[in-house]
């Protein structure tokens, strides 16, 4: 503000008080207070700018005020600068307040994290010893060990030859998941989009390194097949195999379908490119797809190596949410251990988007569906066995942010399995650190190089023989002899490039000693990048025409991935250093590629580069905030020639620490330290399952398998059940395994006089001469999933469909499957109210998914045989006593809540309960919390399941974290082979709170309007989500009725849907 202003006014200065009451948060109060007493100094417009505009990242605002202080017109200019004054004022108070509304949601997340905590200990009731309680730096079960401790361990030669000799002779299938971006093996286009950065080359580049090593036969990256004329052709093609590392040593015999493979599965819109957080409501038809494909190369695997019998995957590995949230229900459905790598949180990132006060919470969701996220990472903590990190940072700083992660009941929860002592049902995923891998084989640096020295009477200007990147680069250089800072991220304002540029402008000394290079991805014009990416590069443009950098910094448009590696190398050959500013790094490979090339680096202090220069000792990290500190690192490494050539030697010599072999050793044993789980019915004694020939002699092989299923589930090492679990052999699951044992025996002698009555004849009735179940048969099946308000309703909607399909129900090319929260008790009251026979219906899926049951050949005394199969497959991490306990103390606290009412809100209730279903009544739907709150509740707690309100509120159901409704349709697809797409799901608008699993798929939905609509205000208003982030309602696969259809209705959608004919 010019100087006669100041005197005339004082009003700024409350204003600027007003702002400075904020905080800390704001400004620096110590130099704030200064800026303010010393009125003669004090200048508004640096003020603003600088520290109250920089502060909220208000661009607009900037540009406002710089116009407003050049206004010519005093009297104009103090109207426009007070008024940008109540408009930084207003910021700073909204600021304020969002500030204190997450201070108080973060008081009470740590209440009840510390109430969840003190709870599970006193279930645990064993106390541990001092020795027990495991060491925050060294116990490896929760961090792995340390990283300068573990990688010279792993890569020792002895270390590396005795792996090898322990994996001949395995032939591992490791499945792994990425989903958003575009993937392919060569010529990546890192930096295209923000969903085509490093992670599309981790996950490239570890499925290759994994299919080198030995005992592993096949490695399969599934993501989306995009065929869009928007990107290259080659993301549409369904395979592509990724040539193999050349790993000396690892060499074994290869098959015709091993190696490592990108496969391309079809999900979503055909023909568009869409964003991740628009993928969401796809996720359940790459379930279904990848199920598919992985089925049939078990197969296939199976017949070249397994000696005839499936090879399933040993692990299924997620990376980022979206691919934890696929792996999770991809695992559930094949019964086979779960990994995940988070790469980066979406609890980290709202935290950070909350702090800068530019977004309601409400706001931030409706951009980045950033609750879907949030709840996708905390199901892949409840199915995941092992949780890979590339640095302590993460496991310290974010994953404890998720209530499904707490360090110190992890610790408590690893001593008592290592003690084998019960954990009560409490499960928590095992942490461990394991450094992303980089090939190194192929790096050559320069001659002359290998000593740190260069020549320096070497003309730098480019020769013929250069490659053409370097000209790219050096075009822009008036002189390019001195030595260059890198710089290699995409435009993005976490990535911090404008404040470094702003330390390259501001140090003379620096500009006097080196240049400048940025690549920032590829673009082709300005006007083409997304508004950030632009807002970011025009920044970057301003600051170098501000400080006058021309011929000194360098910004390419233009680069392929293939240059990357000639751009390091000419750094180094400028005896140059790379940089990385951002203000969170999770890890940094491009760090250990710089590093791998001979350039010291410099790194901000948050994240992983603190491992990183920990390890390699190549280099200094910085404050990414304090624009001095980076400036004064850069200086320090490019003037001191003494301590480059020191940083580049300790780099080179310390990079194989980093090498993709030692990466895969340490992930190859962390995966043969889960215990192996797989569906259960396929085994060595059972060669006859694939067979496919229509004898009665079918249902007598399940009975058999069914006898050896009760044998295995009585041997906790056998039956799939972890340590602690079997240790845990209460009164109740030894009921249970009577139950069982009597369940069996009564099923065994009701089919065996069935069949003896049938004659064996193939010609008697299908139900007991076919293949057993007879939903093998049919053409199409229709799911009743239906939540409605009565039975009466249910029954009237039920005759509807069988009206509808009259026709097709004769020929018996039309079956029908009723899934519901109904007990199988409820469920035969409900044939008979409804004049219906359990013949009428292929299978019964009960208990909102927790249990399976099919039409009984005896329909008159066992109208009902229960999967025995399908309990095994859902078992994993079912908290069993451990979990009704906290269930019934929750029902407990919140019947208190009601004061001296003597009327109980919610009961457990034992009669509508089964060993994997406990339900409760609600009398009052309204007095309870929502879902979300109960889900926390119980992953505070290490009780992994999932909490179903039911019956428009009226009943809650805890059931396995592995079984659903829509899982239980998987289940028939991988045990009996009934194709998902000939499925015909059939629900109402909404229902209970399972509802969002029923609709997406290959499956085909008819959604009844008007049915189950109550549920939508009952039962989904208080979500963490809305449904319309999940449901993939424009899917050419979902017809929706009119409102009040009837059967002829319900017909002409299953017409449109092409499952009945006209």
């Amino acid at each position: 503000m010019p100087e006669g202003t100041r005197t005339g006014n004082d009003w700024i200065n409350s204003y600027l008080e007003a702002i400075l009451d904020v905080g800390p948060g704001l400004v620096d109060d110590a130099k704030s207070s200064l800026l303010l007493r010393e009125r003669g100094h004090f200048s508004p417009t640096r003020y603003f700018v600088e520290e109250v505009i920089t502060g909220f990242d208000e661009t607009d605002l900037h540009r406002s005020w710089v116009r407003a202080a050049a206004t010519r017109s005093p009297q104009e200019r103090n109207t426009r600068l007070e008024n940008l004054c109540w408009r930084i004022w207003n910021l700073a108070r909204q600021k304020k307040q969002l500030e204190e509304k997450e201070a108080q949601r973060m008081t009470k997340r740590r209440l009840e994290r510390e109430r969840g905590r003190r709870e599970a200990t006193a279930d645990m009731s064993e106390d541990l010893s001092e020795g027990e309680k495991g060491d925050v730096v060294t116990d490896v079960s929760t961090h792995g060990d340390s990283v300068r401790g573990r990688l010279p361990r792993i890569n020792s030669v002895d270390a590396m030859e005795t792996f090898i000799s322990q994996q001949k002779g395995k032939k591992l299938y490791i499945v792994l998941i990425s989903l958003h971006g575009l993937i392919r093996g060569e010529n990546m286009e890192l930096g295209r989009d923000s969903d085509t950065g490093g992670q599309v080359k981790y996950v490239v580049e570890l499925a290759r390194a994994l299919g080198s090593m030995p005992g592993v036969y096949r490695v399969d990256l599934l993501t989306r097949q995009v065929s869009s004329p928007d990107v290259d052709w080659s993301y549409g093609e369904p395979t592509e195999m990724l040539t193999p590392l050349s790993a000396e040593g690892f060499e074994e015999e290869t098959g015709e379908s091993s190696g490592s493979y990108i496969i391309r599965i079809p999900f979503g819109p055909k023909d568009q490119y869409i964003p991740k957080e628009n993928l969401w409501p796809h996720i359940p038809e790459f379930v279904d797809g990848a199920l598919n494909h992985v089925i049939q190369m078990s197969k296939v695997l199976g017949e070249q190596v397994g000696g005839g019998k499936p090879i399933w995957p040993v692990a299924i590995h997620g990376h980022y949410a979206d691919a934890g949230d696929s792996a999770a229900l991809l695992s559930g459905a094949l019964n086979v251990p779960m990994l995940f790598t988070g790469h980066s949180l979406g609890r980290d990132k709202l935290e950070q988007l909350l702090k800068q006060g530019r977004q309601s919470r409400d706001e931030i969701n409706a951009t980045y569906k950033i609750m879907r996220r949030i709840e996708a990472e905390e199901l892949s903590l409840d199915a995941s066995e092992i949780v890979i990190t590339s640095t302590r940072q993460e496991i310290d700083e974010q994953w404890r942010l998720y209530d499904g992660f707490d360090p110190i009941l992890e610790r408590k929860i690893r001593a008592r399995i290592r003690r084998n002592v019960s954990c009560y049902g409490r499960f928590m995923p095992r942490m461990v650190v394991i450094p992303p891998g980089m090939e190194f084989h192929h790096i050559v640096p320069l001659d002359g190089d290998m000593d740190g020295e260069t020549d320096t009477s070497e003309d730098h200007h480019p020769t013929p023989a250069d490659p053409p990147i370097w000209t790219e680069i050096m075009r822009f250089f008036t002189n390019p002899r001195k030595p260059m800072i890198l710089a290699l991220a995409r435009p993005d304002p976490k990535k911090n490039i404008t404040t470094l540029v702003k330390a390259f402008g501001e140090c003379r000394p620096l500009r006097e000693l080196a240049n400048l290079t940025l690549i920032m991805g590829n673009r082709d014009g300005i006007d083409d990048m997304s508004s950030t990416s632009a807002s970011v590069l025009l920044s970057v443009l301003k600051l170098i025409d501000k400080h006058d950098l021309y011929g000194q910094v360098a910004y390419p448009k233009h680069h392929k991935q293939s240059d990357v590696p000639e751009i390091y190398r000419l750094a180094a050959k400028t005896k140059g250093v790379f940089i990385n500013p951002a203000f969170i790094e999770p890890f940094g490979l491009t760090l250990i590629e710089a590093a791998a090339y001979g350039l010291p680096i410099v790194a901000t202090k948050n994240g992983g580069p603190v491992d990183i220069v920990q390890v390699l000792d190549n280099g200094l990290l910085v404050d990414p905030h304090d624009q001095q500190s980076i400036a004064d690192a850069l200086l320090k490494l490019v003037a001191d020639k003494h301590l480059w050539a020191r940083c580049r030697q300790n780099g080179l010599k310390n990079i194989h620490l980093y090498s993709w072999p030692a990466h895969c050793k340490t992930y190859l044993s962390r995966i043969a330290s889960c215990k192996a789980r797989h569906p259960q019915w396929q085994r060595s004694d059972d060669g006859a399952e694939s067979s496919e020939s229509d004898s009665p002699s079918d249902s007598l092989r399940d009975i058999q398998d069914l006898s050896l299923n009760l044998k295995f589930s009585m041997d906790g090492e056998k039956s799939g059940i972890s340590v602690n679990e079997s240790s845990l052999e209460s009164e109740g699951s030894i009921d249970r395994k009577n139950k069982i044992e009597s369940a069996v025996l009564a099923w065994s002698k009701g089919i065996s006089r069935d069949t003896r009555k049938a004659g064996f004849s193939e010609k008697a009735d299908h139900n007991s001469s076919g293949k057993f179940p007879v939903l093998r048969r049919r053409k199409h099946l229709i799911v009743i999933c239906v939540d409605c308000d009565t039975i009466s309703d249910l029954i009237d909607t039920t005759k509807k469909i069988f009206e509808a399909t009259e026709k097709e129900r004769t020929e018996e090319s039309i079956g029908y499957i009723l899934s519901t929260s109904l007990t199988i008790t409820e469920i035969r009251s409900f044939l008979v109210s409804g004049g219906l026979g359990p013949n009428d219906f292929d299978a019964f899926i009960c208990n909102s998914g927790s249990d399976l049951y099919y039409p009984s050949i005896n329909s008159d005394d066992r109208p009902f045989v229960v999967d025995f199969y399908y309990h095994s497959h859902i078992e994993y991490r079912w908290g069993g006593e451990g979990l009704r306990k906290t269930l019934v103390r929750w029902a407990t606290s919140i019947n208190d809540k009601k004061g001296g009412s003597e009327e109980q809100n919610v009961t457990a209730s034992e009669q509508l309960s089964t060993d994997y279903c406990y339900a409760f009544k609600v009398q009052k739907p309204a007095m309870v919390p929502p879902v979300k709150e109960l889900r926390k509740v119980l992953r505070i707690q290490a009780l992994r399941c999932h909490v179903i309100y039911c019956q428009n509120g009226t009943r809650l159901n805890a059931i396995p974290v592995a079984a659903s409704r829509s899982q239980a349709l998987r289940y028939l697809y991988l045990r009996w082979g009934v194709d998902l797409s000939k499925m015909v799901v059939v629900a109402g608008e909404c229902g209970d709170t399972d509802y969002e699993g029923l609709l997406g798929g290959l499956h085909k939905s008819v959604v009844l309007k008007g049915v189950g609509s109550n549920a939508i205000s009952q039962l989904h208003t208080n979500r963490n989500y809305p449904l319309s982030d999940v449901l993939a309602t424009d899917s050419p696969n979902i017809v929706q009725t009119t409102e009040g259809c009837g059967s002829d209705d319900i017909r002409g959608a299953l017409e449109k849907l092409e499952v009945v004919k006209n």
